[in-house]
């Protein structure tokens, strides 16, 4: 009646459309959680140096050095839909030349199992907190954000900001001294 061929076909598209349903079904049981959790950032030593951008030009350029202190536990974003979080620290500012600067100063990936309560104590940053003038001396209004991306094994990734931010200024003097 039917031919070998035709039963595979049948059953493959059959288990194909069920494995569909169900990822799509994994995909709508975790899109509308709420993925904000506070957390606690400070700074410790802030310096701001004014130093030659050989990438660009041979002009000047602010280079600021922050070291950081970070408290949060992440232990509520990890559900059966979540495989990793992909963490990142921006520096968000403003200066005469842009309205918005946004700069990316660490970042770390925690994956499933792993610690999740993060406790970090005098950190420095991963990148450079370069900015494209001399925007960074006297600049007063420097806000750090904690962000994540959830990497799911089905659906979005979306990008979620923490509770809680911390501004600070940097100095208006230049460091002189090495660092």
């Amino acid at each position: 009646m039917h031919t070998v061929l035709t039963r595979g076909n049948a059953t493959v598209a059959y288990t194909l459309s069920v494995l569909a349903c169900l990822t799509f079904c994994c995909f709508i049981s975790t899109v509308f959680l709420d993925y904000r959790v506070p957390s606690n950032i400070n700074t410790g030593k802030i310096l701001v140096k004014n130093v030659p951008d050989y990438g660009a030009s041979r002009e000047k350029h602010d280079l600021g050095f922050i070291t950081f202190d970070l408290e949060t536990n992440l232990s509520t974003l990890f559900n059966w839909n979540v495989k990793q979080l992909f963490l990142f620290l921006t520096a968000e500012y403003r200066t005469n030349n842009n309205h918005l600067n946004e700069v990316v100063l660490w970042d770390k990936i925690i994956l499933r199992g792993e610690n999740t309560a993060l406790d970090f104590k005098n950190i420095n940053t991963k990148y450079y907190f370069w900015d494209d003038g001399n925007g960074l001396r006297s600049n007063k209004n420097i806000t750090l954000y904690l962000s994540w991306n959830i990497i799911p094994n089905a659906g979005l990734l979306p990008t979620v900001k923490s509770i809680g931010s911390h501004v600070f200024g940097f100095p208006s003097e230049y460091a002189a001294a090495p660092i």
